[in-house]
C-alpha cells in the first residue's frame, strides 16, 4: 500500500500541537492554498487531505493527523525563454546598432520572463505528512530535503511557537546498517535485499546491490575491504519494508501483507482510506520505536 508515503523524512515536534482535528484545521486556515498569481512562480498552501471528507484542512483518525500541502508552480520551459530572448536581442541590435552588454542582456531576459510568465501552464504537486501527536513525531512524505523544508516552513508560518528538529538518535544509523550487514542479529530488524556502498575516500564512487542475498560472503567482503554501507534495505517487525540511509531518510517504504488491499471493494472509499491510514500511522510509530530502541534513544 503506497497511496500515502513511499519516501519520508522524520521530525521531532517539541511545541504544543492542536488538540483536535477542528483546531488543527483552524490553524492551517491561515496558510490555506491559494492559486498561483499571474506573476508568481509558485504558490503553496494547505488543502483538505482527503476527498469526500469535508472542507477541514486536517484528517484525524485514531489519534494521528493527516495534512496535505499543495504546491502550484508556473511551468515556463527554458527553451521558450531563450527563443524569445534571441528575438529580443536581435531587436535591440537593430535599434541600437550595438551588442547588448551583460547587464542589458539580463534586463532583456527579465522582460521576456515577465511577459511569458502569465502565459505559462500551471502544475500542482501535493506533499502529505502524518503527525503522531502522542509521540511528537511528524512524518513528511518526501526524500527531498528542500521539499520537506518547504513543508516545515509552511507549518512554521501558522504556528508561531513551532519548534522542531530532524529525528536524530544517540547512535548513528550507519552503525546499525553495518552491524546488520555483517551478520549481527536484531530483535526488531532484519536485513532486506538491497544496499548501496560508497568508497569513503571518493564519495562519488558507489556500487548498488538490488535484489541480492546480502549475506553472501563475496558481497560482505567489499565492506571488509573498506567500502561503507550508506543505504540498506530493512524489514521492521515483519510489518514494513524500507531502505534506510545514513541520514535517516527512509525510502521505498512498503507495508507487508497488504498486497490484497487494492482488491478490497471501494463501497465506502472514506472508510477504506481511514483504515489504511491507521495501519500506516501504526507502522510508522512501530518503526520509530524500533529505531529508537536499536540506536540508543533520541538525541536530547
Amino acid at each position: 500500500m503506497n497511496r500515502f508515503f513511499r519516501n519520508v523524512r522524520l521530525y521531532r515536534i517539541f511545541s504544543q500541537w492542536p488538540s483536535s482535528e477542528e483546531a488543527l484545521s483552524g490553524v492551517l486556515e491561515n496558510a490555506a492554498f491559494k492559486p498561483c498569481g499571474a506573476y508568481s512562480e509558485r504558490s503553496g498552501g494547505f488543502e483538505p487531505p482527503v476527498n469526500g471528507a469535508g472542507d477541514l484542512l486536517a484528517r484525524r483518525v485514531s489519534g494521528a493527523d493527516l495534512l496535505q500541502l499543495r504546491i502550484q508552480t508556473r511551468v515556463l520551459p527554458p527553451a521558450a525563454v531563450q527563443e524569445a530572448l534571441a528575438v529580443r536581442i536581435d531587436a535591440f541590435k537593430q535599434r541600437t546598432q550595438t551588442e547588448p552588454n551583460r547587464s542589458e542582456k539580463r534586463d532583456l531576459k527579465d522582460e521576456v520572463y515577465s511577459e511569458l510568465l502569465p502565459q505559462a501552464l500551471l502544475r500542482s504537486d501535493r506533499l502529505q505528512a502524518v503527525m503522531l501527536p502522542a509521540d511528537g513525531i511528524l512524518v513528511v512524505g518526501s526524500a527531498s530535503e528542500s521539499a520537506a523544508d518547504y513543508f516545515m516552513d509552511a507549518l512554521k508560518r501558522v504556528m508561531v511557537s513551532f519548534q522542531y528538529a530532524p529525528v536524530a538518535f544517540k547512535t548513528p544509523a550507519d552503525e546499525l546498517m553495518k552491524r546488520l550487514f555483517m551478520g549481527s542479529s536484531s530483535e526488531r530488524f532484519r536485513m532486506g535485499r538491497e544496499c548501496r556502498m560508497r568508497d569513503p575516500s571518493d564519495t562519488r564512487a558507489s556500487v548498488n546491490w538490488l535484489d541480492f542475498d546480502l549475506g553472501d560472503s563475496s558481497i560482505r567482503r567489499h565492506v571488509t575491504d573498506g567500502l561503507k554501507v550508506d543505504r540498506l534495505g530493512l524489514i521492521c517487525d515483519q510489518v514494513c519494508g524500507l531502505v534506510i540511509d545514513q541520514d535517516l531518510v527512509l525510502r521505498k517504504v512498503r507495508l507487508l501483507g497488504q498486497d490484497g488491499m487494492d482488491q478490497v471493494p471501494d463501497e465506502d472509499p472514506l472508510a477504506k482510506h481511514d483504515a489504511e491510514f491507521v495501519i500506516m500511522a501504526g507502522a510508522f510509530k512501530s518503526l520509530v520505536d524500533a529505531l529508537s530502541a536499536e540506536l540508543g534513544g533520541f538525541v536530547s
